[in-house]
C-alpha cells in the first residue's frame, strides 16, 4: 500500500496545545511551551465538570462529553463497524459486559486555526507549514485538530479510533439490530483516525482515513506510521501522532475513578492525539460532532465497542438581513436582502432562502417571529449566489404600484435551512431582527393646486372688478397606482383686512377668514386619464365687495388611507379687486361746470377734483382762464365749480374747454385726466 508522505508538520510543537500525554496546563514539558491543554479545555466545554479552570487562548472549537456511567451507552450489533454510515450502527444503554479497558469514561477535542510557518521544513517548529501538500500553494491558515480520551482500566494494549464528522450525528430512537439506531449520516471527507498503543505506550500504531462512497469499504488511507508516538523533539516534526500518560499517578483535572478505585491515572488510561488538517489537505473541513470509540482491532471492519459520542462545531455560518427602506409610501418598492456568511473561504453557502412578509398596525412594533399571529405570507425561495463565504439572495419587490401595500407597519422573515457544507441545527436558521427586516408604509403625499375663477364660462384669474363673483378651483394630484385621491376640500377666504404678508406675497392664514358657504366640497376625479391620477373641487361663491388683494385657503382631506392631507403650498389662490372711476360734465350759467362723479362698479371713490377752464385747441396748449379751488372727494356725486364773477367775452372764433382731473386716494381705483371742449357758452349778462 502506498501511502502520502507529508513534510514535516510538527502537530505537537505548534505552541498552541500541549501533546504531552498530561492533561493539565501547568504541567508543560514540551517545548516551544503552550499554554491550553485540556483542563481548560473541559472548563470552556463544561464550567461545571472543571470549574476552577479557564478557557483556552484562541481555540476554533472544543469538545468534553463525559460517558455518564461505567455501563452507558455502547455498540450492539454486527452492523456497527466504520466501513458502514451511521444510519447502520446501532447502540444500546446500561448493558455493560465490555472488557473493562475498553471501557471509555470522557472524550474530548479541540481545534485551533494557527498562522502558518513562510518556510517549510524548518528548525522553527512553532507554527505550522505554510505549504499545502502535492503542490498545493500557500495555506492562509494551517487548522489543527487535537483529540482524546480517557478509559476505566489500564490492562492491556487499547485500539481506539476518533471519528470526526462533518454532519451533526446524535443518538436515535428507531429500533435496529438489536439496539437503537444512530441519527445522522456520513458525508464524504469525514475523518477517522485509529490508534494502537502497546508496550505501555512506547509504540504507537496511526492510521487515518478519510470516508469517500465512491470506493469500495468506504474508507480512504490518507497517512499511517508505526512510529507516530507524539515526539518531545523540537523540530522532529509530524503531521499526526499519539500519545498515553508514560507513568502512574498522571492528575486527572476532572472527577475521574479507574477500576483500581484511584482518581489519577495510572499508565495508558490517558491518550490524547494530533493531527494537522492542512498538511493532510482537509484544511476547509468542519465538522459538527466527533465521536470517541474502542474497537477489537484496529481494521476498518474490527467490531466497535464502547463510544463517547459529543458534539463540536459546525461549519459556522451567520445570517444578516437588511431591508431595502424603512419607510415607504404605498405603492413604492421594497424588498429585503439575505446575506449568509460562512466560516470557510472555499465554501460559498448554497440553496435557497425562503422570505415572508407580516403585516401590523401602524405604530407597531412586532417582529415577522414566526409564532402565532406573525407568521406572515410567503414570498418565496431564492436562491443564493456568491463567491467565498459569502453569498446573497433577494425577494422580488413588493409593494409596487400594481399591487400597493396600505399604510401600517410590516416586517420581513428569511429563513435557510442550511446545504451541504453548514449545518444549521436547529434548521432553518431565521432572520427577523425588527431593527434590520421591518419598513412602515407611510400615507402618499398629496399636492393641491388652486386657482380663483369668474365670468362665464369660469376662467382663472387673478383679477376682478369690484362685486364680482369669484369661486376657488382647487386640483389635487396623487401617484400612480394609488386611483384617485378622493376625499373632501373645505374652503376659506380672506378679504382684504384678513389677508396677512407682505405685498404680493399675501396669504389667508390658518384659522383666518371666512369659511365659503357650501363647504365641505367632494373632490371629483378630473375627466380625461390623468396619470398620475387627479381630482377637483370648486368652492361656493364669494362676492368681491372689497377693494384690495383676497385670497382663499384649500384644504384638502383624503378619505381613502394612502394618501396625506394637503393644501396649496405655492399660494397661488389670491386675486386683485379693483374699480376705476368716471365723470359727465355739462356748462352751466357764468359759465360753470357740473361734474357727476362715479366709480364703474359702484366702489367708493376718494380723492381729489381739479378743473380748470382753459382757452385754446387743448388742454395742454391753452391759457387757463379760470381755476376752480381743489374739491375733496370721499364718495361719489355732482361736483360743481363756483364760478360768480367770470365773463366769457368771446368772439365767434374762440374754443375753450373745460380740464377735469381726478386724482384717486386708493391704489385699486382708478383716476382720470379729461380735456372736454365747451360746445356752448351763454354770453349773457
Amino acid at each position: 500500500m502506498a501511502y502520502l508522505i507529508v513534510p514535516a508538520a510538527a502537530v505537537h510543537d505548534t505552541g498552541a496545545f500541549q501533546l504531552d500525554g498530561d492533561a493539565q496546563s501547568s504541567t508543560d514539558p514540551i517545548s516551544p511551551p503552550a499554554t491550553d491543554d485540556w483542563d481548560k479545555v473541559c472548563h470552556q466545554a463544561n464550567p461545571t465538570a472543571c470549574a476552577a479552570g479557564t478557557n483556552t487562548a484562541n481555540a476554533a472549537a472544543v469538545s468534553w462529553t463525559d460517558d455518564g456511567s461505567l455501563n452507558a451507552s455502547i455498540f450492539t450489533g454486527g452492523g456497527s463497524k466504520d466501513g458502514i454510515n451511521v444510519d447502520q450502527w446501532a447502540w444500546k444503554d446500561g448493558a455493560g459486559g465490555l472488557p473493562d479497558k475498553d471501557n471509555l469514561l470522557h472524550s474530548f477535542a479541540t481545534r485551533y486555526s494557527l498562522t502558518p510557518d513562510p518556510v517549510l521544513g524548518d528548525s522553527n517548529a512553532t507554527a505550522c507549514p505554510s505549504d499545502l501538500p502535492n503542490g498545493g500553494g500557500l495555506a492562509a491558515k494551517c487548522d489543527v485538530l487535537f483529540f482524546g480520551s480517557d478509559r476505566y482500566d489500564n490492562s492491556g494494549d487499547a485500539q481506539q479510533g476518533f471519528w470526526f464528522f462533518q454532519n451533526k450525528i446524535t443518538l436515535g430512537t428507531a429500533k435496529t439490530g438489536g439496539g437503537t439506531a444512530f441519527k445522522g449520516v456520513h458525508k464524504n471527507g469525514d475523518v477517522l483516525v485509529i490508534s494502537n498503543f502497546s508496550n505501555g505506550g512506547t509504540t504507537s500504531t496511526i492510521t487515518v482515513y478519510q470516508w469517500d462512497s465512491t470506493i469500495s469499504g468506504n474508507l480512504k488511507v490518507l497517512e499511517s506510521s508505526d512510529a507516530a508516538k507524539c515526539s518531545n523533539v523540537l523540530g522532529a516534526g509530524d503531521a499526526f501522532c499519539g500519545i498515553v500518560n508514560p507513568s502512574n499517578g498522571t492528575v486527572a483535572p476532572w472527577s475521574f475513578t479507574d477500576k483500581s478505585g484511584l482518581h489519577s491515572y495510572l499508565n495508558g488510561e490517558f491518550y490524547e492525539g494530533g493531527i494537522n488538517l492542512t498538511a493532510l489537505g482537509l484544511g476547509d473541513e468542519c465538522f459538527s460532532s466527533v465521536a470517541s470509540e474502542t474497537r477489537s482491532s484496529t481494521s476498518t471492519t474490527a467490531t466497535l465497542k464502547d463510544f463517547v459520542l459529543g458534539q463540536f462545531a459546525n461549519c459556522s455560518v451567520t445570517m444578516t438581513t437588511a431591508v431595502s427602506s424603512s419607510s415607504v409610501n404605498p405603492g413604492a418598492s421594497v424588498h429585503d436582502t439575505v446575506t449568509v456568511t460562512g466560516s470557510s473561504a472555499t465554501k460559498t453557502p448554497a440553496g435557497s432562502v425562503e422570505f415572508f412578509l407580516c403585516s401590523f398596525a401602524t405604530g407597531s412594533t412586532a417582529a415577522c417571529d414566526g409564532t402565532t399571529g406573525k407568521v406572515g405570507t410567503s414570498l418565496g425561495s431564492f436562491t443564493l449566489a456568491g463567491s467565498g463565504a459569502t453569498a446573497t439572495a433577494d425577494t422580488s419587490p413588493v409593494n409596487t404600484s400594481g399591487s400597493p401595500l396600505t399604510p401600517g407597519h410590516y416586517c420581513f422573515r428569511a429563513q435557510w435551512a442550511g446545504d451541504a457544507n453548514y449545518v444549521v441545527d436547529p434548521s432553518p436558521l431565521k432572520e427577523f431582527s425588527a431593527a434590520t427586516e421591518c419598513f412602515e408604509v407611510v400615507q402618499h403625499g398629496t399636492s393641491t393646486e388652486t386657482h380663483p375663477q369668474s365670468g362665464s364660462p369660469l376662467a382663472n384669474t387673478t383679477a376682478v372688478s369690484f362685486g364680482a363673483s369669484v369661486v376657488d378651483h382647487a386640483v389635487i394630484t396623487g401617484a400612480t397606482g394609488l386611483g384617485d385621491p378622493t376625499g373632501t376640500v373645505s374652503f376659506s377666504v380672506c378679504n382684504p383686512t384678513q389677508v396677512s404678508g407682505a405685498a404680493g406675497s399675501e396669504v389667508c392664514a390658518s384659522g383666518a377668514g371666512t369659511a365659503v358657504s357650501g363647504n365641505p366640497v367632494t373632490a371629483t376625479a378630473v375627466v380625461g386619464s390623468e396619470d398620475p391620477p387627479q381630482t377637483e373641487a370648486t368652492s361656493g361663491t364669494v362676492t368681491a365687495n372689497q377693494l384690495g388683494v383676497w385670497c382663499f385657503r384649500a384644504t384638502y382631506t383624503p378619505d381613502t388611507g394612502n394618501y396625506l392631507t394637503s393644501g396649496d403650498a405655492t399660494h397661488s389662490e389670491c386675486f386683485t379687486v379693483s374699480d376705476t372711476t368716471s365723470y359727465t360734465s355739462a356748462q352751466k350759467w357764468l359759465p360753470n361746470d357740473s361734474v357727476v362723479l362715479s366709480s364703474a362698479n359702484g366702489a367708493t371713490p376718494t380723492g381729489t377734483l381739479n378743473i380748470t377752464l382753459v382757452k385754446g385747441s387743448s388742454c395742454s396748449t391753452g391759457s387757463v382762464e379760470y381755476t376752480q379751488a381743489p374739491i375733496t372727494v370721499s364718495a361719489a356725486g355732482t361736483f360743481n365749480t363756483t364760478n360768480t364773477a367770470f365773463f366769457v367775452n368771446a368772439s365767434n372764433d374762440d374754443t375753450y374747454h373745460w380740464h377735469v382731473v381726478f386724482s384717486s386716494n386708493n391704489t385699486f381705483i382708478s383716476g382720470f385726466d379729461t380735456c372736454t371742449e365747451v360746445t356752448t357758452i351763454d354770453v349773457t349778462n
